[in-house]
C-alpha cells in the first residue's frame, strides 16, 4: 500500500504522537536548567517528578469514560490539553510548584496516550495495516524535534519558561490536526449486554513489555542529557544531542520496522530489540565522552524502537474484537508506569550510585523481556481457534 495511502489513514493518531513527542523532548532537554532553576539535587529532582504518574493513573483509568463522553473530539482536546499543561512547569520558580505543574502534564499525557493507541489499535483491525511502528516514529522524531529545538534556544540563553512555552505552542498546533469527520473511538466502555469480550493474560504480558521499554526508554531520554552534561562534562547543546540521538535512532528504525514486523516472528523481534537495546544501555554507561555516550543512545534506540509498537501491536491483534479497545487501554495503563516512574526510579538510583549505575539498571530490566515475549507466545497458543 501507499505511504500517503498509509499517511492518510493514520493522520490523527500521528499527530498526536508527534505531539506527544515534541512535549516530552523538551522536557528532557531543558531539564538541566530546570535542576539549576528549582535548586534540587537528582534525587530531589526524582522525588517531585513522582507525582506525576499519580494524574496519569488516574487519567488513564478515567480515560475509556472520557474518551466515550466525548466522542469524536476526544483525541483533540486532550492532545490539546497536554500541550497547555507542558506550558506550565517552566513557570515553576518554586519547589512545591513544580509538582503540581508535572501532574497536570501526567494526567493529560496518561489520558492521550490511552485514545492514540486505542485510536491506532481500530484503524489497524479495521483496513488491515500495520501502523503502530509508524505512529511511535512519530514521537520519536517529535521527541528529536523537540530536543534539538530546546538546545538550541538554551545554546541562545532562554529561560525554561520560555522554551517550554514555545514549544507547548507548536505541540497546540499539531492537536488541530488530529480532528477527524469521524473519530470516534469504540468499545473503550465494557457493554453491559454480555458482548465484553474476554480480556485474558495478553494485556497484563504486553503491558509488562511496554512497561519495560517506556521504563529505559523515557528514563534514558530525561536522564541522557543530565549524563553528558555532569558525568561526561558536555554543553548544553551536546547534552540536548543525548535524547535527540537516541529519539532520531528510534525514529527512523521505527520506520524500517514497519516493514520489518510483517516478515519476522514478532516475539523473536521484541527478544531481539530487548538484548540488542541492553548492549547500548551498557555501552551509555561505561562513556568516557559525549560521543561514546552518542554511540550507546544510537544502539539502544535500534534496539528499543521495537519493543512497545510491537508489544502494542500483539496486545490488539490477539484481543477479542469486542474487548480490543479496552486491552490496549489497560495494556497502556500498564505501560505507563514505566513512562513515568522510569525518570524518578533513575533519579533515585543515580542519587545513590550515580548516573552510570542508573543506565546499568536499565539494561537489566531490559532483559526481563526475553522472559515475558515466550510468555505472551504461549498466550496466544493457548486461544481458541
Amino acid at each position: 500500500m501507499p505511504m500517503s495511502t498509509t499517511l492518510a489513514a493514520a493522520r490523527a493518531p500521528l499527530a498526536a504522537f508527534a505531539a506527544m513527542g515534541v512535549l516530552w523532548g523538551t522536557f528532557a532537554a531543558v531539564l538541566p536548567d530546570l535542576k539549576a532553576q528549582l535548586a534540587v539535587t537528582e534525587s530531589e529532582l526524582g522525588l517531585i517528578i513522582l507525582p506525576t504518574p499519580i494524574a496519569a493513573v488516574i487519567a488513564m483509568l478515567l480515560a475509556p469514560l472520557i474518551g466515550a463522553a466525548l466522542g469524536r473530539v476526544a483525541l483533540p482536546i486532550a492532545t490539546l490539553l497536554m500541550a497547555a499543561a507542558f506550558a506550565l512547569p517552566g513557570q515553576a520558580a518554586q519547589v512545591w510548584i513544580f509538582p503540581l505543574t508535572m501532574m497536570a502534564c501526567g494526567g493529560a499525557t496518561g489520558l492521550t496516550d490511552v485514545l492514540m493507541n486505542a485510536r491506532v489499535a481500530a484503524l489497524e483491525n479495521e483496513r488491515n495495516l500495520h501502523l503502530m511502528n509508524l505512529c511511535h516514529a512519530a514521537y520519536s522524531f517529535g521527541y528529536a524535534g523537540g530536543a534539538l529545538a530546546t538546545g538550541a534556544m538554551r545554546g541562545a540563553g532562554w529561560s525554561p519558561d520560555w522554551v517550554m512555552g514555545t514549544m507547548a505552542v507548536a505541540a497546540g498546533i499539531l492537536a488541530l490536526i488530529t480532528l477527524e469527520r469521524d473519530g470516534t473511538i469504540h468499545g473503550l466502555r465494557k457493554p453491559k449486554d454480555g458482548t465484553a469480550g474476554h480480556l485474558g493474560l495478553i494485556p497484563i504480558i504486553g503491558g509488562g513489555i511496554v512497561l519495560i521499554a517506556f521504563l529505559t526508554e523515557n528514563a534514558a531520554e530525561n536522564w541522557s542529557a543530565l549524563h553528558i552534561e555532569k558525568t561526561l562534562g558536555g554543553s548544553p547543546e551536546e547534552g540536548a544531542m543525548g535524547p535527540a540521538a537516541l529519539a532520531l535512532t528510534m525514529g527512523f528504525a521505527r520506520l524500517a520496522g514497519q516493514g520489518i514486523v510483517t516478515r519476522v516472528n514478532p516475539f523473536r523481534l521484541l527478544m531481539g530489540g530487548a538484548l540488542l537495546s541492553a548492549c547500548g544501555a551498557l555501552g551509555a554507561a561505561m562513556a568516557t565522552s559525549p560521543m561514546m555516550a552518542y554511540a550507546g543512545f544510537i544502539v539502544m534506540g535500534i534496539g528499543s524502537s521495537v519493543i512497545a509498537p510491537t508489544a502494542f501491536s500483539l496486545v490488539g491483534r490477539l484481543a477479542d474484537p469486542q474487548a480490543r479497545a479496552r486491552a490496549v487501554a489497560r495494556a497502556t495503563l500498564l505501560g505507563y508506569f514505566g513512562y513515568f516512574f522510569g525518570p524518578p526510579s533513575l533519579g533515585f538510583i543515580a542519587g545513590a550510585f550515580g548516573l552510570r549505575f542508573a543506565f546499568v539498571f536499565a539494561a537489566v530490566m531490559l532483559l526481563m523481556v526475553l522472559i515475558l515475549a515466550p510468555l505472551m507466545a504461549r498466550q496466544r497458543q493457548a486461544l481458541p481457534a
